[in-house]
């Protein structure tokens, strides 16, 4: 059985598109407010990459825990992309906000891997990295060209990871992806610790999941981390759904049958998500991202809360939750 870096302390965790930019230009200082406040409140592991954006999320969650004592946290960022400055007329256009002046290429070649994580150490000032996920490696990112660069990564990414995991430069490795199938690919054709699932499982949609994906993991002795527990903010009442703006027919209502039926017992849909993600034994921690550091407080309220195992009853009753999935105790 695989040893897990992430332990109960780490079952929340804080992502980086949101400090990124990916929502809304948020300030350096405000995004210090977001870490400092996580780290006030107790949260040991931080996940960014260097998409996020452009470089920006990366070096901001360095400034911040370059500070901290680095035996206290988990950090964990990813692969899979190399950044190149450029004039700022020439930043192609990207779902962020205010990224800095960086161009971009795919990349899962060995070489592009290890360079990938020096620049991730130069731009965080960090001694190591914990954790790397090989990142966006599927189709919704890359298109018709995912048997390429999913052959590259066989013979690249993987293999250099699981070498630099067993030379002990870096704890574990896995993918980092918004699709099932590349976590499938890569638990056939190589030996992952950890992946982060973004938006394959969350309280709204997860019957997929958890007839293909928790299994294999399981199976596997494969943790997971959930990226996007509350559908990229439409659980907490943004208008958008898994980072774009369309919201998938029939989640709407869904959602409000949630929410009708949270009331009852003096909880939210947003509390319930959290807890929905991490009853699953497959997944060891969720990792939502923040604008404000009211957010994070919400989310240590969350995982803290006692909800009445007769809410979880109800939403399965009402045909809400898939019947074969795991619901807290």
């Amino acid at each position: 059985m695989k040893s897990h870096i992430l332990t109960e302390k780490h079952r929340l965790g804080l992502g980086g598109v949101a400090i990124g930019t990916a929502f809304e230009k948020l300030t350096d200082g405000e995004s210090y407010e977001v870490l400092q406040k996580a780290w006030d409140l107790g949260i040991r592991y931080y996940d960014t990459s260097p998409w996020y954006g452009l470089t920006k999320s990366e070096r901001r969650f360095g400034n911040f825990l370059h500070g901290q004592n680095r035996d206290e946290f988990v950090f964990s960022t990813k692969v899979g992309r190399l950044f190149v400055e450029v004039p700022e007329n020439e930043v192609p256009p990207t779902m962020w906000k205010a990224p800095l002046n960086y161009d971009f290429e795919h990349n899962y070649t060995a070489d592009a891997i290890k360079r990938s994580i020096e620049e991730s150490l130069e731009r965080t000032r960090l001694s190591h990295i914990d954790i790397v996920y090989v990142h966006d490696l599927s189709e919704d990112q890359v298109g018709d060209r995912y048997p390429y660069f999913l052959k590259q990564a066989r013979e690249g990414a993987f293999k250099v990871l699981s070498e630099l995991r067993n030379q002990g430069v870096i704890k574990a490795w896995g993918m980092g992806v918004n699709k099932i199938e590349p976590i499938l690919d890569c638990l056939d054709s190589a030996d992952p610790d950890i992946c982060l699932s973004a938006t394959q499982y969350s309280i709204l949609d997860h019957e997929d999941a958890v007839d293909r994906l928790l299994p294999a993991v399981k199976k596997a002795g494969v943790k997971l981390v959930s990226g996007a527990g509350y559908n990229s903010g439409f659980i907490a009442g943004r208008n958008r759904y898994n980072y774009v703006d369309v919201i998938p027919k029939g989640m709407t209502e869904k959602l409000n049958k949630i929410n009708e039926i949270a009331k009852k017992y003096n909880t939210t849909a947003v509390h319930a998500a959290l807890q929905f993600v991490l009853a699953a034994d497959e997944f060891a921690s969720i990792i939502p991202g923040a604008s404000r550091p009211e957010q994070v407080e919400d989310n240590v309220n969350a995982l803290n809360e006692k909800i009445p195992t007769d809410f979880w009853n109800e939403l399965k009753s009402e045909g809400l939750i898939y019947e074969k999935a795991q619901t807290p105790a």
